[in-house]
């Protein structure tokens, strides 16, 4: 079984890092993409939520201009780990 295209962009090692509360932050989450595999991390680790966007742009430009400086070894994909409580 392949991987999706979406997953197979900048993928070397088929890896999720582990989306670990409190400590995953966008500079983990960088460092996993670069090395090859996908970072992750909790949304609610963005306190207060209104720096998720923040945390967000801060891992979409640092990657892009990685991949930008790099096209022969670019970034994984990235994912949020969304928590809902009832």
């Amino acid at each position: 079984m392949s991987l999706p295209e979406v997953l197979a962009k900048g993928v070397r090692l088929p890896v999720i890092g582990s989306p670990l509360f409190i400590i995953s932050n966008p500079e983990l989450v960088i460092a996993q993409c670069k090395a090859g595999i996908v970072g992750s991390f909790p949304a609610l680790n963005a306190r207060p939520r209104e720096k998720l966007e923040d945390w967000l742009k801060q891992i979409t430009e640092t990657l892009a201009e990685w991949d930008a400086a790099h096209p022969e070894q670019k970034s994984a994909p990235f994912a949020v780990n969304q928590i809902v409580h009832r």
